[in-house]
């Protein structure tokens, strides 16, 4: 069987229906293999590698298999790298394939920057953001290296790996054998153990609380979770892109924490004396000042990654290597103490805070949410459209709320709700994005006309690089540049280059026109709605330097805070 054929073959084996890529020299083999196998797998073609590669990105988030991207040699290959660390910083599962130039051409051991036209040496470039890059030397690694790539990007903690494939090689033929790769045995006793002391602490602590981690979806456990919420009854904060665990109107959700998380949220985290994290890296936007965060409480770490662990949040604190998958049914076995009078003081500082920061802008977030129906899939940029979603989109039962988190790449929604439909072509897709992030990507407009795919895409447009902007308010006297009209940013009439592109688009100017999105968002075309929001927008609240991260600007009245953060709120 010819290399290419037999990488077609692995796929199909594996599952996988759908893949991305944009055509190269140096992969036109790969390419006309998954031609001549169409009835089972297609190939999805974007307009940019970049595309290609959040589109592999969105997929894999939601289908838990892994996301197939592939690219030519040199730029095509580098063009991809942004993609790939996306999966990386977010434990996405992705197989990225590149072709490379005829061995005899390759510069091997030569000094030289380059021997062969597009050659780029793409493993060494992206190791750092991998979990396994290897460039194929000869004919018979195929199959060991793509079983041995399959089964690094699924186990554990998951990510993107990368084979970088010459272009002879996906000519020549191989015997077709049967591989195995080895898998590490896991430590049961250990976790047994574990388990013992969180029963431990469960029975000392009063104010328990849980921070549900994307490590959730990550496993693919969010029923698991909220089954071990029911039985615990304890509050549950997430962290920003994990808003999806929990549906927003259940009792036990206390929206996320971090910088740009509720002032609840993180004033519950405050005065808790036990906080369990379940699959979240507690990164340094979710606690601020570790030496400031939940100073009275006792922390457990539930994480599959070991080298997570290693960034200690307090010197105290309790850390249990594990699956989720694994720990979550043992978890369920445990009782904590009652939680009634917990529960009730929760639901006093949700009631008193949760309009403190609201603007008029921020209430089309809630109404627009009401029109889009449950079992949906939700696509955000990055930028102030990203946090809006995560403080006032109201989760409903089943719907995935899709975020580039750790990379924080703008352009990530469009193509991410492209992948996002071959998952699930029977979902409701909402796309949603900044006016700038939006351009970033805007070439794949293209691929939605092409395939008619019936993404709705919202672009909430305030003229402006919003966040930045806001920086420059705070740290530079509003002196704007490079962030508003005329300052050097510059934006395009979003509807004519929709309709230019065969598109329906529509543009919403007034509070009360929202209402029509209703009927859009349930049609079966693609259409581009732009929402027109003020120039001079804030994400509130929002923490400031060095401060903790309970205490979020604009800054509550002193004896308000004081008040909240009593064992028992007046």
């Amino acid at each position: 069987m010819k290399v290419s054929d037999y990488i077609v073959k692995f796929l199909i084996e594996k599952g996988i229906k759908d893949v991305f890529g944009y055509p190269g020299g140096m992969v036109t083999d790969i390419m006309n293999s998954l031609e001549e196998n169409k009835d089972k797998i297609q190939a999805h073609i974007s307009y940019h590698e970049q595309g290609a590669a959040f589109a592999a990105c969105g997929l894999a988030q939601v289908t838990h298999k892994p996301g197939v991207c592939y690219a030519t040699s040199g730029p095509g290959a580098t063009n991809l790298m942004t993609g790939i660390a996306n999966a990386y910083f977010d434990s996405i599962p992705c197989i990225f394939l590149t072709g490379q130039v005829n061995t005899r051409e390759a510069k091997g051991e030569l000094l030289c920057r380059q021997k062969g036209f597009q050659e780029t040496d793409i493993v060494s470039i992206v190791k750092p953001i991998t979990k396994y890059a290897k460039k194929i030397e000869t004919e018979d690694q195929i199959q060991y290296e793509l079983e041995k790539s399959y089964n690094i990007c699924m186990e554990g903690r998951p990510g993107p790996v990368l084979l970088d494939i010459p272009i002879n090689i996906q000519k020549q033929e191989i015997a077709v054998e049967k591989v195995t790769y080895f898998q590490e045995e896991k430590d049961e006793e250990e976790l047994l153990n574990m388990i013992k002391k969180i029963q431990q602490e469960l029975q000392k602590a009063k104010r328990p609380v849980i921070i549900a981690g994307n490590g959730i979806n990550i496993a693919n456990c969010k029923k698991e979770f909220k089954n071990l919420v029911k039985k615990w009854k304890v509050p549950v904060v997430t962290s920003m892109i994990a808003i999806d665990c929990i549906e927003t109107q259940s009792p036990y959700c206390y929206g996320f924490i971090g910088a740009y998380g509720e002032r609840y949220a993180n004033i519950i985290v405050e005065k808790s004396d036990l906080i369990i994290s379940i699959g979240s890296r507690l990164d340094v936007r979710q606690t601020g000042p570790t030496d400031k965060f939940a100073q009275k409480s006792k922390l457990i770490r539930i994480d599959i990654d070991s080298h997570e662990l290693t960034n200690k949040i307090k010197k105290d604190e309790m850390q249990i290597k594990g699956d989720i998958r694994e720990i979550l049914p043992l978890l369920g076995q445990l009782k904590p103490n009652n939680t009634e009078t917990w529960l009730q003081d929760c639901k006093k500082i949700k009631e008193q805070l949760q309009e403190t920061d609201k603007r008029d802008y921020h209430q089309w977030i809630s109404d627009l949410s009401n029109y889009i129906p449950a079992e949906s899939i939700i696509t955000t940029d990055v930028g102030q459209n990203q946090v809006w979603i995560a403080q006032y989109f109201k989760v409903k039962e089943n719907q995935r709320v899709l975020f580039s988190g750790g990379h924080g790449a703008m352009g990530y929604s469009l193509p991410a709700a492209i992948g996002s439909y071959y998952a699930d072509k029977n979902k409701v897709i909402v796309s949603i994005n900044g006016d700038g992030g939006f351009q970033m990507n805007i070439q794949e407009l293209q691929f939605i006309a092409r395939e008619k795919i019936p993404i709705k895409m919202i672009i909430f447009n305030n003229h402006s690089l919003g966040m930045i902007r806001h920086f420059q308010e705070m740290y530079f006297d509003s002196h704007y540049v490079q962030t508003v009209e005329n300052t050097g940013y510059q934006i395009p009439d979003f509807c004519k280059i929709a309709n230019a592109y065969g598109i329906r688009s529509c543009s919403i100017k007034q509070k009360e026109e929202l209402a029509t999105i209703k009927e859009l968002i349930l049609n079966k075309e693609p259409i581009l709605i732009n929402i027109e929001f003020p120039q001079i927008t804030h994400v509130y609240p929002k923490l400031a330097m060095g401060k903790p991260v309970y205490n979020q600007d604009p800054l509550l009245d002193q004896k308000i805070l004081e008040n909240l953060l009593k064992e028992n709120v007046e």
